[in-house]
């Protein structure tokens, strides 16, 4: 049974995961990402923890899931916008360069969304929606079971969407995108607390932290909203620091899509959070390199 490796590259940690065919880890590993993270020296360290994680070089090829676009053939990060130098990155090549295993790249949404759909919380289900709720805004869209890329590979950056054109400007050069509503920064911005501690004070009915998260439910509603419009999903998932918090602003986001989205468009449609946790990128990382690179089918 082949076995593969999942990598998924975060602003703060680098996680590693080996695999059997089956969806099985067999060994995981997480490494702090250099700061400031350019693309050498998280190269470096990526090379680092695969020998780490695969001394003896059992799995025979690795997936590598990277914070924004990749060309269409899976060789080169073309922009990260939260990270420093990651533009037009052949971070395939360099990792072939230095290992005797071939390399594929994608977004890590759409890594997250892959291993939730293989080994998560979106088993069972061909349409698919998710969002990734952390330093910046991820996301992925599965239709017929297949991610939707669109023509260059890079289609569904639902982060970038536009939700409100006087909002705070965005590392993209727009102006109140969903990423600048919906992240972990945002959130900060709004209350002045980490997602963690607003939620202790959420669950303590601290008004003020109610009404905070209040806030945050519209702001995700109005843009889930947009989406379901557009891909009809069957279910929509939320990952990221913030999905923890879904208890404290469910209401609210529920409230914005009842008030903005059609029944026959939310018709069957339900909000979970991801089931694999911080482990979904690797996880879908690692289907990644069976689908593209072992010829395991779709």
């Amino acid at each position: 049974m082949p076995q593969v490796i999942g990598v998924d590259v975060g602003g703060t940690a680098l996680k590693l995961g080996r695999f059997d065919a089956t969806g099985h880890c067999r060994a995981h590993l997480e490494r702090p990402t250099p700061q400031p993270a350019t693309p050498g020296a998280v190269t470096t360290a990526l090379l680092a923890g695969l020998e780490q994680l695969d001394p003896q070089h059992q799995a025979s090829a690795v997936g590598v899931g990277v914070p924004g676009p990749t060309d269409l053939a899976g060789r080169r990060a073309q922009l990260a916008i939260n990270l420093p130098g990651w533009r037009d990155v052949p971070l395939a090549d360099w990792l072939e360069a230095q290992q005797e295993r071939p390399v594929t790249l994608a977004n890590d949404a759409n890594c997250a969304a892959l291993g939730e759909l293989w080994r998560g919380a979106g088993r069972g289900v061909q349409d698919l929606l998710l969002l990734s709720l952390g330093t910046g805004v991820g996301g992925a869209v599965i239709m017929g079971g297949r991610l939707l890329t669109g023509r260059l590979g890079i289609a569904t950056e639902p982060g970038l969407i536009l939700l409100d054109p006087s909002g705070p400007p965005c590392n993209s050069g727009n102006h109140g995108s969903l990423e600048q509503h919906c992240s972990i920064a945002a959130l900060k911005r709004l209350s002045g607390l980490e997602p963690a501690a607003l939620a202790e004070r959420a669950a303590q009915q601290e008004e003020t932290a109610l009404a905070h998260w209040q806030t945050y439910g519209r702001h995700l509603g109005m843009a889930i909203a947009s989406l379901a419009y557009l891909f009809t999903p069957e279910r929509v998932l939320l990952g990221g620091g913030i999905a923890g918090a879904l208890t404290h602003f469910r209401p609210a986001l529920e409230q914005e899509l009842a008030q903005r989205l059609l029944p026959i468009f939310r018709q069957g449609m339900t909000i979970l959070p991801c089931a694999l946790g911080s482990g979904a990128g690797r996880t879908g990382a690692a289907r990644l390199a069976l689908d593209r690179l072992c010829q395991q089918p779709t």
